[in-house]
């Protein structure tokens, strides 16, 4: 890789990392390539990026991001996105399906954070599990009152 190529390289991820909420940091050791794809495919339906970069690139790009903190050692995968759970839900999915892969280290709301803070990250609802736990909550009144209409109308049928 010449300079010019780590330059750009460097300016890219900066400008990435500066606009993403959580920034997940994961040892892939011992997978093969095609369960990486897998990740990869999977990161790419939620509009996820996935990318190994090595650990002085990152480093750099993450001072520039005025995201670091980071330790970085050894083989690491950089997980990145606007979406705090929906990038932890997919690592933490993952990381269950391969022994392999494991979160090391993220950065999560401005702060370092463990792989535990991500775990239980990735265990919050989503927007849109949220979303249908409020409906359900507005249609019960609605439903409990139908029940009782139609309770109240046998009741009156037998009665008669």
């Amino acid at each position: 890789m010449t300079r010019e190529e780590k330059a750009k390289l460097i300016s890219d991820l900066t400008e990435e990392f500066k606009t993403s909420d959580v920034i997940i940091v994961c040892n892939y050791k011992g997978l093969s390539v095609k369960k990486l794809e897998g990740l990869r495919i999977k990161a790419k339906e939620e509009n996820v990026k996935v990318q190994v970069i090595k650990n002085t690139l990152a480093d750099i790009a993450l001072g520039n991001a005025e995201k670091s903190g980071l330790e970085l050692k050894d083989t690491n995968i950089f997980v990145w996105g606007e979406d705090q759970i929906k990038v932890s839900k997919l690592v933490v999915d993952f990381a269950k399906t391969f022994d392999a892969f494991a979160v090391k280290t993220a950065f999560i709301e401005g702060e370092v954070a463990t792989a535990a803070k991500v775990e239980a990250l990735s265990k919050t609802p989503s927007r849109n599990e949220l979303l249908a736990m409020l409906l359900q909550v507005w249609n019960a009144p609605i439903t409990n009152f139908t029940i009782g209409l139609d309770a109240l109308r046998a009741k009156k049928e037998q009665s008669a």
